[in-house]
């Protein structure tokens, strides 16, 4: 398993301790989540789709697995929650210190 660049782990921390600033603070401020074809760009998009569908449901995400090309990690996890449960793949493309965009794919 590839080491997760460190603004991805605070990412993944931020949705498993519940916290949509910190997740939010993350992201550049045109950044999108492309939650299956879903595009929401922006923070207060994301903030919209995270309330409903990924913090405020109380995500969890159990990393099990993480490969890297280029600007982009791509983390496997187990959600559970509230809201859809399985397995999972987020595609997280960085840029200094702020993801630009998070893909979720199955």
């Amino acid at each position: 398993m590839t080491t997760l660049p460190p603004v991805v782990q605070q990412a993944i921390d931020a949705a498993n301790a519940g916290d949509v600033d910190a997740f939010l603070a993350l992201f550049a401020d045109e950044g999108a989540v492309d939650d299956w074809g879903r595009v929401f760009r922006g923070h207060q998009a994301i903030r919209g789709w995270s309330d409903k569908e990924f913090i405020g449901v109380r995500v969890s995400l159990e990393v099990t697995g993480a490969r890297r090309s280029g600007a982009t990690t791509t983390v496997s996890a187990l959600v559970g929650g509230d809201g859809f449960n399985g397995p999972s793949h987020f595609a997280f493309t960085v840029d200094g210190d702020r993801i630009t965009s998070m893909r979720i794919t199955g």
